[in-house]
């Protein structure tokens, strides 16, 4: 090539760089591998989806087929709360994600996300508001109301989501699936499929939300471009948003949501159909966002929490992913907002990781995937 030539390449190139930022990395180099006793709190829970900590020490959590149950100290699990509504209990779909309200200890509310049945044998991901009164054996749920409808409903059993956090306005994120067969939604702001959804605990809908003044259909949209977001935390030290969302075969992926940006699906990713054959446009376009990091092969990301603790040394600010088709709780060293480092956890258990938590102490807790699924307790060996 001439000297003529090399130079009007090079000029091209650096012209085009910033136009289509590409992901800097997958399978990141192994972290120290850490120590750790696995306790098992209780068993025999039937496909838990979402753990949350009651102020009593208890345990709440959700069972896809449709029940809210709590878990007692001791690992007695309690008959089902009154008053949940019908679920949609096929394939993917059912009794999803659970959070408690900033000031339950005084209103005793709770959301939660689901798949609804509705009309002509259609669903879609919802979110319920209501008041948890708790006695002796279990609990009852008052008041409650739907705050949140995705549309349009679709004839799907795959691909619901769906992820809750609040985020520090008091906003609520809903992070929802594009369906599976509708994948092309993800792409259009007239539909609630493959977004991530933000709207005020009432359902009403913030007015900063990136596309409330352009009278979009709907405007509690905040990110588009999503396939299927089971994992979701804000970072306690930024207030950022952070998902994990399945991919098809390969490049499940880590993102950290911005206001009205596309994250690419299905235009863009780093995974491949089930059969092998691409997936539309490639890796990389300009205007769509590239993950901040992406699994090759894929996990099966469902569950991600921010470490904050003091408990396990050397963790702070790292993110906790579970994986369920990898049957692993990756460790994710952080630095700059970039994955450095990378720690296989719980691998040798052959257990699909549904949900991650962390409670006050900073001992870490995951729920199993299993009809015999499995509450555990990770604390240092030591």
């Amino acid at each position: 090539m001439s000297p003529h030539l090399l130079r009007a390449a090079v000029l091209l190139l650096t012209l085009a760089a910033p136009l289509v930022a590409m992901a800097e990395q997958t399978n990141a180099p192994a972290a120290p591998q850490t120590a750790i006793k696995v306790e098992e709190i209780a068993t025999g829970l039937d496909y838990p989806w979402s753990l949350q900590f009651l102020p009593d020490g208890r345990y709440l959590v959700t069972e896809r087929p449709g029940r809210i149950r709590i878990v007692s100290t001791n690992g007695a699990i309690s008959p089902a709360i009154a008053g949940v509504p019908q679920v949609m209990n096929s394939g993917q779909g059912g009794l999803l994600d659970i959070l408690l309200s900033p000031d339950f200890e005084k209103s005793g509310t709770i959301y939660f996300s689901f798949a609804e049945p509705r009309s002509l044998f259609k669903n879609g991901t919802s979110v319920a508001r209501a008041r948890l009164v708790l006695d002796a054996k279990s609990g009852h749920l008052e008041d409650l109301k739907i705050i949140f409808r995705q549309e349009p409903a679709i004839a799907s059993s795959a691909h619901f989501g769906s992820r809750l956090v609040f985020d520090k306005t008091g906003a609520l994120f809903v992070t929802t699936g594009e369906r599976f067969t509708e994948k092309a939604s993800a792409q259009d702001l007239t539909t609630g499929l493959g977004k991530v959804i933000r709207i005020m605990p009432d359902g009403s809908i913030p007015k900063d939300n990136p596309f409330y003044a352009q009278n979009s259909k709907l405007n509690d949209i905040w990110s588009y471009g999503h396939r299927n977001l089971q994992g979701a935390a804000l970072d306690p030290a930024t207030g950022q948003l952070w998902t994990t969302e399945h991919a098809a075969k390969g490049g499940d992926e880590l993102n950290h949501p911005e206001a009205g940006k596309n994250y690419g699906w299905p235009v863009i990713t780093w995974g491949t159909d089930y059969d092998g054959s691409k997936i539309g446009e490639g890796t990389a376009k300009v205007g769509m966002e590239q993950p901040v990091y992406y699994w090759k092969p894929s996990i099966g990301t469902s569950g991600l929490a921010f470490y904050s603790g003091n408990l396990f040394k050397g963790w702070k600010g790292n993110i906790l992913a579970g994986g369920l088709a990898g049957s692993v709780l990756e460790r994710l060293v952080l630095k700059d907002g970039a994955v450095v480092a990378v720690e296989h956890l719980l691998t040798e258990r052959k257990d699909r990781i549904r949900d991650v938590r962390q409670d006050d102490k900073g001992a870490v807790y995951v729920l199993t995937d299993d009809s015999e699924g499995k509450l555990l307790r990770l604390t240092p060996a030591n």
